[in-house]
């Protein structure tokens, strides 16, 4: 009997760089991934193939692929029957949902969507785009584009480019009027592989430790010491992920709190404990936080 093997889809072009470093820190080793279509993995019950994130549903939904990540607007585009697992809040450069956004040059007269009635727009989201105009009743011809979209504003009416930032838009001198729509990066799966137990386990499993490598990203641990009688003090001030652990020292006047908190708040929270009487203060990173 031939060893169950899970055949995931990992996406290339801008999205490969953070999903490989979100695999590694959620515990799954990947190699070679910069130089072949089929890097290896430390699992040996996982199959890895490289695709774009524009055709990755395609290949899921027909069964090449048990499950992939992509984007939601990739879903979408291609009317793809997959199940969706996860969402998961990473993108290239931030954790913020992309958005696909109509733009036009600073100086066109275009203020409005219905502006755009009877003009050419240019995209590589062809039928989001379609659907998006018809909903509005608006009649505009969409072309689409090979990349470099932003270049083109000036050759057609308007553009529907992706963008995380804003920043390519307006290094180009363009104007959002709108947004298409809004996108995040989705673990997928095949209906069928879904129903097999031993695949819906191993995608689980995958979703769980990727969602909680997202999680660890913007959250450090936080060690201290305090007295047994500022606890009340340090209390009001320590906020937690629902309540702080709490250890007894060899010196019974001393007790131990371990905490999981927002790394935002940590500059400002740290000297705050430092007042309330708490020392031996340590802060750490995490790998993963499981709700």
């Amino acid at each position: 009997m031939s060893k169950k093997v899970l055949k995931l889809g990992i996406p290339t072009g801008s999205l490969q760089k953070a999903t490989i470093e979100l695999f590694d820190k959620a515990g799954f080793g990947i190699a070679n991934s910069d130089r072949s279509f089929h890097p290896r993995i430390d699992d040996d019950e996982i199959s890895i193939i490289m695709l774009r994130a524009q055709e990755m549903s395609r290949y899921v939904a027909g069964g090449e692929l048990d499950a992939g990540l992509t984007g939601y607007d990739w879903i979408m585009e291609n009317k793809s029957k997959v199940v969706e697992v996860a969402e998961l809040a990473y993108s290239k450069a931030t954790s913020e949902p992309a958005r696909w956004v109509l733009a036009v040059p600073e100086e066109s007269k275009v203020k409005k969507p219905a502006d755009l009635q009877g003009c050419v727009v240019a995209t590589e989201l062809v039928k989001v785009t379609e659907k998006y105009f018809a909903d509005k009743k608006i009649d505009v011809k969409v072309e689409f584009s090979w990349g470099s979209t932003e270049v083109k504003a000036r050759l057609v009416d308007a553009i529907v480019e992706l963008t995380e930032t804003g920043t390519s838009i307006a290094a180009n001198n363009l104007r959002i009027i709108d947004t298409v729509i809004t996108s995040t990066t989705r673990l997928i799966a095949n209906k069928e592989s879904w129903q097999d137990k031993f695949k819906r386990e191993k995608i689980e499993n995958i979703a769980i430790l990727l969602n909680a490598a997202i999680e660890a990203r913007s959250k450090v641990g936080l060690k201290m010491n305090i007295k047994k009688d500022s606890l009340k003090d340090v209390l009001k001030i320590l906020p937690a992920e629902k309540s702080p652990t709490i250890s007894s020292l060899a010196d019974e006047k001393y007790i131990a709190i371990e905490v999981i908190i927002d790394e935002k708040i940590e500059r400002t929270l740290v000297p705050a404990l430092k007042r309330a009487g708490a020392s031996g203060i340590i802060t750490y990173p995490l790998n993963k936080v499981i709700h």
